[in-house]
């Protein structure tokens, strides 16, 4: 299965990981050049991960978008929580690494390239050749500001341009002036 994905909507990714986990035969992942986000729980279901050697993973906490009250607000957060940690469940069963490490990536919001990503256990292998595992693989960081923005412009739906009428506008300007 080839992935090239920025992620998306965390359930998705959780049913499609759980079909792969599922799946009595070997599932070999493909990380053609991004897997991101909810895209890289569903890498974790793979038998063997390899990613090209230009390709990016990337882990962070789960976002939302939440209106409400003080207590709606406490909820939204106790829901993110217990997402993290099922989030976590995935990396940890993938990469065998303890959950505050995964905890502390995920709240970095830690970019990896692929063989940062197979030095940690995200992945099994690189494409396309052989892996130099004797060469210091640094992970690469970018701006959570940058990604969440990018993020959230895709997940909140824009809401179309009301049209009003002039004559409509003309009269609450004369209702304002009086």
């Amino acid at each position: 299965m080839w992935i090239n994905s920025p992620g998306g909507d965390v359930y998705a990714a959780a049913q499609i990981y759980n079909m792969l986990m599922e799946y009595k035969g070997d599932v070999t992942v493909k990380v053609d050049a991004l897997a991101a986000s909810a895209a890289s729980v569903i890498a974790m279901a793979g038998t063997t991960v390899l990613m090209s050697p230009p390709s990016l993973m990337m882990i962070h906490n789960p976002i939302t978008v939440a209106i409400g009250d003080s207590k709606e607000m406490q909820k939204a957060g106790e829901m993110l929580n217990e997402v993290k940690e099922g989030i976590m469940n995935a990396y940890e069963i993938k990469t065998g690494m303890n959950r505050k490490k995964i905890s502390h990536l995920m709240d970095a919001e830690s970019w990896f390239n692929a063989k940062k990503a197979v030095e940690l256990g995200f992945a099994d292998g690189i494409l396309h050749g052989k892996e130099d595992t004797e060469e210091d693989a640094e992970g690469l960081m970018f701006s959570r500001t940058a990604v969440a923005n990018s993020l959230l412009t895709k997940l909140i739906p824009k809401k179309p341009e009301a049209k009003v009428p002039i004559e409509q506008l003309e009269k609450r300007l004369q209702l304002l002036s009086h």
